[in-house]
């Protein structure tokens, strides 16, 4: 395991975008290392897969994100992104940071498939 980190969020109008980065402090740890995934959570309600990311920049995403979200991991900075555009209300929601070490073809959206996670970060969007 390693303790992952969120960052960037916020509250944002409906429309609106935001970009939430994950990184580790562990010197040792690489983005390249992992299969990486970002996870949201509303309260009363299953954890749910926002989109999966590989060691090759294959990524997958949940069928309800229809484009607007948009996974990536940036090497020089050594962090995981998740860029969200045309935000709604439904969006609303605590965003999670997950990590599993390389085990093929880790690109799965479901919560036990990984072993390493942030503490959240909320994303608020208003009308």
């Amino acid at each position: 395991q390693v303790n992952l980190v969120e960052s960037g969020g916020g509250s944002v109008r409906t429309g609106g975008s935001v970009r939430l980065f994950c990184g580790a402090p562990e010197y040792t740890f690489s983005v390249n290392m992992y299969c990486m995934a970002w996870f949201r959570q509303v309260p009363g309600k299953e954890r749910e897969g926002v989109a999966a990311i590989d060691r090759y920049g294959d990524t997958h995403y949940s069928d309800v994100m229809k484009g607007r979200f948009t996974i990536s991991k940036d090497y020089a900075k050594n962090q995981l992104v998740l860029q969200m555009n045309s935000l709604k209300p439904e969006d609303t929601a605590m965003y999670y940071c997950a990590a599993q070490v390389i085990t093929p073809p880790c690109l799965g959206l479901e919560a036990r498939e990984y072993r390493s996670w942030g503490q959240g970060t909320q994303v608020t969007v208003s009308l």
